[in-house]
């Protein structure tokens, strides 16, 4: 019954006391957020740059493979190259021999026919 008849300034301050109570609460709370977003922020940065150092290194490593890959492409273009020349090469020579050998087959088959004709006729006279 003494608490309903309390003087109005007396409730304004326990108002004001409830609603220091409720803002320091409120405060801890939002310090533990801040707290909590901040260690992640930071968690977050220091992923974040182990990941940039791991990408650059391993963009140094692959720039090395393509420029080594490239030398490598380039050199087997190269050979290819020369192989296509021996190969042209090649076939022209085979083509000569192969003139060539028609020709000296030409040749031994007509002296062969003479010769065999000959052999015929020189059996055929002691014969």
């Amino acid at each position: 019954v003494i608490a309903d008849h309390a003087s109005p300034v007396g409730k304004a301050l326990e108002l004001l006391s409830d609603l220091q109570t409720k803002i320091i609460k409120e405060g801890e709370e939002a310090q533990k957020t801040y707290a909590e977003f901040s260690e992640w922020c930071e968690d977050r940065a220091r992923d974040l740059s182990r990941d940039i150092k791991t990408g650059t290194a391993e963009v140094e490593t692959l720039k090395a493979s393509i420029a080594e890959s490239d030398a490598s492409i380039q050199e087997l273009i190269t050979k290819i190259d020369d192989l296509a020349g021996d190969i042209a090469t090649d076939e022209a020579d085979l083509k000569d021999a192969t003139e060539i050998r028609d020709k000296e087959h030409g040749d031994f088959a007509a002296e062969e026919s003479e010769l065999v004709e000959t052999v015929d006729m020189l059996d055929r006279a002691t014969g």
